[in-house]
């Protein structure tokens, strides 16, 4: 019989409602009963196209065994990361003190009625293997030490709870000085320089951080200038990349970017498109670059673009070969055996793959499979786009150009029933995020500014349109739309990263003259009066996660600050009100930046390399600068500038650059217009 969680609009929570655990939503009764009951709390937080949160639901989720147990012992609760990250947040913070790593599933055991954990973990095996106990000993092991070593239990419960509050306690600094600029440039640059062992994730906002460092004149400059051009090119070229259809996966699971794990998301798509658009526009136009991008933006048309106009979250890593299969198979949808190869192309194809693929008959991923890498940037020759096309009507049962749109297999059901005319594909999670909508606007919005993609520009404008159409309710915005159905109220990073998304459309429109910019500045300027009143700490500044309305049920209020796959809202937050203050002319959206900057002064002096987006915002704090011109700009990389096309400069002249409270003569040639400009942008050399 199924549990609770069978009718959530979650698709997370739905893989899990068949399940012989007696899940609960996060929900007040849930608590309410746990405290009444003095049971532990047995939370589990995950999202739909994690694929160990996947095995997790198929092996110990799946036994009675530890289902009684559990249901007996313990309220078990399971919350999907992507509707509540805040919650998320606090209990990694957490489970990262305990073991030193962190990571999805995020499986955490609380104290009934304070919440407060006292023992954690991330995926644990229906036996025992791996190094790690079986999860039903963990179970019995975690019981027994709650109702017998009560003096050990309240020790670890009132270390943690110390942590987790003195994590809150931020120290402004006074004067914000440019040697802070150059310490977190350099800092945050070595994470794109230094070659790790293991996995190789995108890490945009340390990308983003890296690119506006290499414009300054250091000893260092021609390295970072490097390393930005390298992330690109690992990027596009990679296996990270899919080369047939189009959209980046989630990371490699090596360090040399061939193998990754295959889910794509939203978040990771909508930066990179940014930062490769941003790239070519600060000088360095690789082909590649342009290739990844058009092929992004046909994927998430192609796949993940409702008809109301707004994008899809994810698309699973796994995939059913066969519609008999019991599970389905990690990256199956975008991998190739040798012999599939040769016979789907001619000898001539083959042989032009193989040399731009590098392709064996052993392969490079498990069982004799292939993951497209390409071993060299530049044009790919109309043969191997021939073959590529021929993979392509191999996996979606038509060739590309003739396939606009392609439906969401929403879950596993429809992937195994619906008559796909080519592979079964991964399940996709058709949610709509405020947040990581936003991300992707901006991406298109800038690649759109970069390449002069008025088609960019429309993608981006229609989710836009509809977040601003559907997404608030009395008078709040939400995070989360369920195919019509809002839920959620918005957390910072909504607020943050949607008042960029206005911000990046009001900028694009103006370059593509498109008669939009002055909705979109009206847009951001509301959000931003919202955002304020809501989510501001009046005391200290910055913004905290979420309203006090969902705070009263979380064991923290946090000013999140630490980046992750995604930038922390209060580095780009900061960076908005930066931008607004130059094209709104109003200073007091700088006074309010300039305290926020002050409010993380200490974090960014301390934990320089866990916070780039912080550095962004203290880049645009330091070099903020407005161009007025008639000349064309929209193709150039401008990091800490906002760009107004513009007639109305002074005769004769053919632009005006102000920076800070001041502007400089008129520029009268373009050439003197740059020079201007590159001034402006590095007047405090790092």
């Amino acid at each position: 019989m199924p549990n609770r969680l069978a009718h959530s609009a979650s698709l997370y929570l739905r893989k899990h409602a068949d399940n012989p655990i007696d899940w609960w939503p996060w929900c007040e009764e849930a608590l309410e009963r746990a405290a009444q009951e003095n049971k532990p709390i047995f939370l589990s937080v995950g999202y739909s196209s994690c694929h160990w949160c996947t095995v997790m639901e198929g092996e110990a989720f799946s036994n009675s065994e530890i289902a009684k147990y559990m249901n007996a012992q313990y309220i078990p609760i399971k919350v999907d990361r992507e509707e509540r990250p805040d919650i998320d947040s606090i209990y990694m913070q957490a489970v990262q003190a305990m073991t030193g790593q962190g990571g999805w599933p995020l499986n955490m055991f609380l104290s009934p009625g304070d919440l407060v954990p006292f023992y954690g973990g991330t995926y644990f095996p229906e036996e025992p293997r791996y190094g790690r106990p079986g999860f039903l000993q963990v179970l019995e092991a975690i019981r027994s030490f709650y109702d017998t070593e009560k003096e050990k239990l309240d020790t670890q419960k009132e270390k943690l709870s110390g942590h987790l509050q003195s994590s809150t306690v931020l120290n402004p600094i006074g004067d914000l000085q440019p040697e802070l600029l150059s310490k977190g440039i350099a800092k945050n640059t070595t994470v794109l320089i230094n070659k790790m062992p293991g996995p190789s994730f995108p890490m945009m906002p340390y990308a983003a951080i890296a690119l506006h460092g290499s414009r300054f004149s250091t000893p260092d400059q021609e390295k970072a200038q490097q390393a930005c051009r390298q992330r690109g090119l690992d990027l596009a070229l990679g296996g990270i990349y899919d080369h047939v259809a189009g959209g980046f996966h989630r990371y490699t699971v090596d360090p040399t970017w061939t193998v990754p794990h295959f889910e794509k998301m939203l978040y990771d798509n909508g930066q990179i498109v940014e930062y490769l658009a941003n790239l070519w526009s600060a000088g360095v136009k690789e082909p590649a670059f342009e290739r990844a991008i058009a092929g992004t933006v046909a994927w998430l048309q192609r796949e993940m673009t409702a008809e109301a106009g707004y994008f899809y979250a994810a698309q699973d890593a796994d995939n059913f070969v066969t519609t008999a299969d019991i599970e389905p198979e990690e990256g199956r949808f975008y991998t190739w055996t040798d012999s599939e190869l040769t016979h789907l192309l001619t000898t001539e194809e083959y042989a032009a793959m193989a040399e731009i693929f590098n392709l064996s008959a052993q392969g490079n991923f498990e069982d004799g499979l292939t993951v497209l890498q390409r071993q060299q940037p530049g044009v790919i020759s109309e043969t191997v786009e021939e073959a590529l096309r021929k993979l392509f009507q191999v996996r979606y049962g038509e060739r590309p150009e003739s396939l606009t749109t392609f439906p969401p297999a929403t879950n596993n059901q429809v992937a195994k029933t619906h008559p796909w005319p080519g592979r079964i594909p991964p399940v996709t999670d058709t949610k709509m995020i405020v947040a990581w909508n936003s991300l992707m606007i901006s991406g298109l919005a800038r690649a759109a500014a970069v390449f002069q993609q008025p088609d960019y520009l429309a993608l981006a404008t229609k989710a836009a349109r509809f977040i601003l159409d559907q997404q608030w309710s009395e008078g709040r915005l939400h995070r989360v739309n369920y195919d019509g159905e809002i839920a959620v109220i918005a957390q910072s990073e909504d607020y943050a990263l949607l008042i960029k998304a206005f911000l990046d459309l009001h900028q694009a429109s103006q370059s593509l003259a498109v008669d939009q910019a002055s909705r979109w500045l009206e847009a951001a300027q509301t959000t931003q009066a919202e955002f304020d009143e809501h989510l501001w700490a009046v005391e200290g500044g910055g913004y905290f996660n979420t309203g006090s309305e969902m705070s009263e049920e979380l064991l923290i209020r946090e000013r999140s600050w630490l980046d992750n796959a995604t930038p922390a809202a209060n580095g780009v937050a900061i960076a908005n009100l930066i931008r607004l203050s130059l094209v709104c002319d109003r200073t007091e959206y700088l006074s309010q930046a300039e305290q926020a900057l002050q409010t993380f002064g200490q974090v960014m002096g301390s934990s320089t390399q866990a916070c780039p987006s912080l550095f962004v915002a203290l880049d645009w704090y330091f070099h903020h600068t407005s161009i007025r011109t008639s000349a064309d700009l929209a193709s150039t990389y401008l990091p800490t500038a906002v760009y107004s096309p513009s007639s109305e400069v002074p005769t004769g002249a053919i632009g005006l650059v102000c920076q800070g409270f001041r502007c400089l003569e008129p520029a009268m040639t373009m050439a003197e217009l740059h020079q201007q400009i590159s001034d402006s942008l590095t007047r405090h050399q790092v």
